[in-house]
């Protein structure tokens, strides 16, 4: 079930930057994204950014720092 209600804050510090963020999220959605399910079919609604930063704390400007941008 996917659903647009967000009714949880999560903040995430970037474990390279140490800048936190919040993002919100819907908490049916992040117990199903827990539970094994695709975090981009359980919150399609997030940016690339957002879901990299719950899965891996590293934000998106680290991630274009580290990786590059892909469309250059």
């Amino acid at each position: 079930m996917i659903t647009m209600h967000r009714d949880l804050s999560i903040k995430v510090t970037c474990s390279h930057c140490d800048e936190t963020h919040s993002v919100l999220v819907n908490q049916i959605d992040v117990a199903e994204w827990k539970a094994g399910k695709y975090i981009q079919d359980a919150m399609p609604y997030l940016s690339a950014d957002e879901r990299e930063l719950l899965i891996s704390q590293t934000c998106g400007v680290c991630w274009d720092e580290m990786f590059g941008d892909p469309c250059e």
